[in-house]
């Protein structure tokens, strides 16, 4: 057999069913526009909703600690020691999220394995929304508890979960706080009712809501005024805040055991000093600069409108997330192809990502992003989705 012959038929089959995808490769810094094959294009595939990835306040503080600290930290934290930057970062983030701790990860994604590998077991039961991002699902994988799933944001399904789970030690439900490939928010305040009714903890994925929901952008708990009453608040230090990384914030409790079982953390190389004092300086950004967030919710409010006017369907967004739908994965494949070569990248989702046909355009708008350049890319995506026969 030659060398990954079965690999080769799995990507064979993919480009089959055109949910094969090149990436595309861009060659300036990421902003409102990038260039890509020496060409200018308007950016609406970056989670970079505040633009603090190029922030001058960022870029000096990463100049600033690289060339007081170095380029790296030499080891995990708890064998060659912690930098006092890291520790300032997850109090920074604690009180920021309004919970008496917080622990820094490498990504969000390995955040949500190790809390979820680390403080469940086989006396216990997961329940997960449907729609809940990958890494959720494979940080459940990774645990011994039970699992269950309800239909997406269906209270009553949670609900019927609940009752039927009342002899295990902890009940834990799981759920996004925006979805990133619809842009709902999650219905917390019911979730957090069922949670306490019927004696659950809750953990919530702010991802896409650090930065976006809530005050100066604390996330979908403080946007609900749920402050205090949700155990388990995730997220990442990329997206809205620019960087790399994630974080858990919750109880001292929460955080100590973290810190003693959280996998990814006890056996991963810490943060850089750049990347560490340029997440801390995001976060004051946040509470000085709330400006960023207003021009993101006006400009989205602009973006959607001119989009349902020219007759395109969109999810039931509540967010700067704002996927056209389109259904047939070659069709949302030949539709960001098109507006590529036009000026606007904005990248299709297919299966397995989504279910599917529901393959999407997801477009996600910044504060950056100026109204010239908006209508610029609305005028390159009316006529393009007209030119496909998509309205």
């Amino acid at each position: 057999m030659k060398e990954f012959e079965f690999l080769k038929a799995e990507l064979d089959k993919m480009k089959e069913n055109k949910t094969w995808q090149q990436m595309k490769q861009i060659e300036t810094k990421q902003g409102p526009s990038v260039e890509v094959k020496g060409e200018n294009v308007i950016q609406l595939s970056s989670n970079n909703y505040l633009g603090l990835t190029s922030h001058p306040r960022l870029v000096e503080a990463a100049k600033r600690a690289a060339e007081e600290f170095g380029a790296g930290t030499g080891s995990v934290r708890t064998i060659a020691g912690t930098f006092t930057m890291h520790n300032e970062l997850e109090k920074k983030l604690a009180n920021f999220k309004k919970t008496e701790a917080a622990l820094v990860f490498q990504s969000g994604f390995t955040t949500n394995q190790g809390v979820l590998s680390s403080i469940l077991t086989k006396e216990d039961i997961v329940i997960s929304d449907e729609l809940n991002h990958a890494s959720i699902i494979d940080g459940i994988r990774l645990t011994k508890a039970d699992k269950k799933v309800y239909r997406h944001v269906d209270m009553d399904d949670l609900e019927r979960v609940l009752k039927k789970s009342m002899n295990y030690r902890m009940r834990l439900i799981v759920t996004d706080g925006v979805f990133s490939m619809d842009g709902n928010i999650a219905p917390l305040p019911d979730i957090v009712k069922l949670a306490e009714a019927y004696d659950a903890f809750v953990m919530v994925d702010d991802a896409h809501a650090s930065g976006v929901l809530g005050k100066n952008g604390r996330g979908t708990v403080n946007h609900f005024g749920l402050d205090g009453r949700v155990h388990i608040q995730v997220g990442t230090l990329s997206k809205a805040i620019g960087v790399l990384g994630g974080y858990a914030a919750g109880s001292q409790v929460l955080i100590d055991y973290l810190r003693h079982k959280g996998r990814p953390f006890l056996f991963s190389t810490s943060h850089p000093p750049a990347v560490t004092a340029a997440c801390i300086e995001a976060i004051d950004v946040l509470l000085e600069e709330p400006e960023h967030m207003e021009k993101l919710w006006e400009n989205t409010a602009y973006f959607k409108d001119k989009l349902v006017q020219m007759g395109l369907t969109l999810t039931k967004s509540e967010t700067p997330i704002v996927p056209i739908l389109i259904g047939e994965e070659e069709k949302a494949q030949a539709l960001s192809d098109l507006l590529l070569t036009r000026g606007v990248f904005a990248q299709s989702i297919v299966y397995p990502t989504v279910a599917q046909g529901k393959a999407r355009i997801r477009t996600i708008i910044t504060a950056e992003h100026t109204k010239e350049e908006l209508d610029r890319a609305l005028e390159v995506i009316r006529s393009a989705a007209k030119e496909l026969q998509l309205v």
